[in-house]
């Protein structure tokens, strides 16, 4: 009988019916299947770390699919079996990681983690901040999170502007393509990165890139810590030119004694965009998608193209 495996019990718990001839089991991937020839679809761990891992997933000569719970996926990629599919968790993070992405722009905006800190210290300050109506937002990734982003942020009564690998007209927008950046960069005040980590995007924000960024711009990282050249950006925080409300980090997590730690203008979260309570229901949701296509024979959802 093909099996299923979902990381933890109370996605089986909360799966509902199976279709007949299928058989959900619980494997967190931290050892070999106990019957490796029957597993068809897995499910990795939300956070799914350590290069050994992936030698019990090779183990598996039967399966077809391999189902990420993120997103992003490049940390994947090398490591699929050539014979299984790889789909992507398209749909899950979608608007978690959006309200975050407004979430960090608004903390620091309107210096809400220091307020905090002044309500710690018995300090009752009323000082003027920046709102966020009426600057000019750049969301570098038009994905499906980026998409949300960008609706989110223009009811905000910002001006958004989109940019894509390639340009292209897309819901009424025109998406620029990122080698129109260092230009647009020149108009940012909130420059929001979502694109996925590739080649072309590594350290696309470079000190280039942010040397072009007016003074008082803010940088908003949701996407993936090497998306960002940290040394010119902690050079940039440090001079107090720029602001930065960033989720992701690179090196993750900090180590100890890293600048992010103490840079002014900085506003930091633990990579938690896709953490949130509807994690498990969307998660289950789409594992639902995956296994009916499965027992019908048709073609799976979120397939990465390798």
């Amino acid at each position: 009988m093909p099996i299923v495996t979902l990381p933890f019990g109370e996605l089986v718990d909360r799966f509902g019916p199976v279709p007949d001839g299928i058989e959900l089991d619980v494997w967190d991937v931290e050892g070999p299947h106990p019957r490796p020839d029957d597993v068809a679809i897995t499910f990795l761990p939300f956070y799914f770390a350590g290069r050994h891992r992936w030698q019990f997933v090779h183990d598996l000569p039967n399966l077809e699919l391999l189902q990420l719970p993120s997103a992003g996926y490049e940390h994947a990629v090398p490591h699929v079996p050539g014979h299984a599919l790889l789909a992507n968790g398209r749909g899950i993070h979608d608007d978690e990681t959006a309200e975050l992405a407004v979430g960090l722009a608004l903390t620091s905006l309107r210096e809400l983690g220091a307020f905090q800190a002044d309500r710690a210290n018995g300090v009752w300050d009323a000082r003027t901040t920046r709102s966020l109506a009426d600057r000019r937002v750049t969301v570098v990734g038009y994905g499906a999170i980026g998409q949300e982003i960008a609706s989110r942020f223009e009811a905000f009564r910002t001006d958004v502007t989109v940019v894509a690998r390639t340009a292209r007209d897309q819901d009424g927008r025109h998406v620029h393509a990122f080698g129109e950046l260092p230009e647009l960069a020149a108009h940012t005040d909130v420059l929001v990165l979502i694109a996925p980590l590739t080649d072309e995007t590594e350290h696309l924000v470079d000190a280039e890139l942010l040397a072009a960024l007016p003074d008082g711009a803010l940088v908003v990282n949701v996407a993936r810590g090497k998306v960002v050249d940290t040394d010119a950006l902690v050079a940039e925080l440090q001079s107090g030119r720029l602001f930065a409300a960033l989720d992701v980090t690179d090196p993750e997590p900090l180590p100890e004694g890293h600048p992010l730690w103490t840079t002014p203008n900085t506003v930091l979260t633990p990579h938690v965009g896709g953490n949130t309570d509807l994690s498990v229901p969307r998660s289950i949701a789409l594992m639902r998608k995956q296994v009916a296509a499965f027992a019908e024979g048709r073609p799976f959802e979120n397939i990465v193209e390798r």
